[in-house]
């Protein structure tokens, strides 16, 4: 098949090209098409990946072809990736440090910054789904780009349930936790597993193993949670009270204090480093020929490593496992292979709540009685963040047990803000942007919400010509 990849200069695209080349998603692809509108990160990525190359047996990995043009990126697809950052490493620069000058969570996906990257991700993105409605109208849209939830909440109405939101903090959070507890997960399936959220937004509530489950004496085990990421992120009593345990997102909701003092206090934000990190290696990757793919991965494990530093003490350095690298790049091919007739998988995948009684996914809400909620409690129509079963069909999620009623609160209100910032990206009203901060539990305050907006339209001139009805 031809896998398109638009955002192809991107820094993770050697895991997806890694993970064709070897291993059992080997041969899944034969044609790698790179798209960007960066000419010399697209030059980067290649040498990476032609050096990648070198270390396997000949013809191992697919053909890469990298073009400029939209249209003949999407020519002949039968899949899409999708992973585009409008603004580049600057633009969350500005996303986290106008938050963080206001005394509120400078992150790019969570609060303001979520909302900031959001409004500028989701006109790009609705060009993208319109130009594959006509280039490759059978292929399926699989997106990583960020607010992964919300951006494919946006997509739906052009795409239905072509289109399919990745994310892999989820899945990681399954599998660390089960390796945690002893539970055996073979890659692919889910049996046993209860998740319910929203992307970046969401609790594994259960973790069964021959029938009993797991998780309530796991989460009275602080040595066990010692021994990975989200065990140590969140106190013992909070876990305990909670009877679940949190995507490691929800650090900046529960320990919000802490975390703005963490990033207020680092000498750069993660947008900073990263910016730096960046523009110092993607001249040197081009240069590196057959040394490209070590500098690169020498890069990755530093950039992995200040991952969430805000939540660890001082001198704490992450766990191996964590470290380890890729994720995303597994539940996307996964996905990919199932779409493609390569056997069903299970996944967490964001796609919209409703399933049919017959058990497949819903693309109308349909008759009363004919369909149910994946998360009970939820708009039917809403984007969710949840187990599925993954068939040529596409994504069916499957029932989760009802949230309880603070999770669903929470729930409820950060999707009443996601809904808000798709109709401000998509029918231009400021409005609704200003709404949508306002509403935001990490801000919660119309005059923050005003200083907010003001101050991302003044670093983002393409938000000012959207309320005027230019995309």
């Amino acid at each position: 098949m031809r896998l398109t990849i638009a955002g192809g200069g991107g820094f993770r695209v050697p895991l997806v090209y890694r993970a064709l080349s070897a291993g059992p998603f080997a041969g899944l692809v034969r044609e790698l098409v790179l798209y960007d509108v960066d000419p010399a990160r697209l030059a980067a990525i290649e040498a990476v990946l032609a050096s990648l190359a070198q270390q396997g047996p000949p013809g191992s990995g697919p053909q890469v072809r990298a073009v400029s043009s939209l249209p003949e990126a999407l020519d002949g697809a039968d899949m899409v990736f999708a992973a585009i950052r409008p603004g580049g490493t600057a633009g969350r620069t500005a996303d986290e440090r106008i938050a963080l000058d206001l005394g509120l969570l400078g992150q790019e996906t969570t609060g303001p910054g979520g909302i900031s990257y959001a409004l500028r991700s989701i006109p790009p993105m609705l060009r993208l789904a319109e130009e594959m409605r006509s280039r490759c109208p059978a292929a399926w849209l699989l997106n990583f780009t960020n607010p992964a939830g919300m951006v494919t909440e946006a997509l739906v109405p052009v795409l239905g349930p072509k289109v399919i939101g990745i994310c892999d903090s989820a899945s990681g959070l399954v599998h660390r936790a089960a390796r945690a507890a002893g539970v055996a997960l073979p890659e692919g399936t889910l049996d046993g597993v209860g998740y319910y959220g929203l992307n970046h937004l969401g609790w594994l509530y259960r973790l069964e193993a021959g029938g009993r489950d797991a998780l309530p004496e796991l989460l009275a085990d602080p040595a066990a949670l010692s021994g990975f990421e989200e065990g140590r992120l969140f106190p013992p009593g909070l876990l305990a009270g909670l009877g679940c345990l949190p995507n490691e997102y929800l650090f900046y909701y529960y320990d919000t204090a802490r975390a703005v003092a963490g990033m207020r206090a680092a000498e750069q934000t993660r947008g900073e480093s990263i910016a730096r990190q960046q523009a110092e290696l993607y001249p040197r990757l081009a240069a590196a020929g057959p040394d490209a793919f070590a500098l690169w991965d020498a890069a990755r494990l530093s950039r992995e490593e200040g991952y969430l530093a805000e939540a660890r003490a001082s001198g704490e350095r992450r766990d191996e496992t964590d470290l380890a690298g890729g994720g995303y790049e597994r539940v996307a091919l996964a996905a990919m292979r199932a779409l493609s007739g390569g056997g069903a998988a299970d996944l967490i995948l964001n796609t919209r709540n409703t399933v049919n009684a017959a058990g497949s996914a819903a693309p109308e809400a349909g008759a009363a009685g004919s369909a149910v909620q994946a998360v009970p409690g939820l708009p039917a129509d809403a984007v969710v963040e949840v187990p599925c079963t993954v068939t040529p069909d596409g994504a069916v999620p499957v029932p989760q047990d009802r949230p309880a009623p603070a999770q669903l609160e929470l729930m409820r209100r950060v999707k009443e803000v996601e809904r808000l910032v798709v109709e401000a990206a998509t029918a231009g009203r400021r409005e609704a942007a200003l709404a949508a901060f306002a509403r935001h539990p990490l801000v919660d305050s119309e005059v923050l919400a005003g200083k907010l907006l003001a101050g991302y339209e003044a670093a983002f001139p393409e938000l000012s010509r959207l309320w005027h009805g230019g995309q």
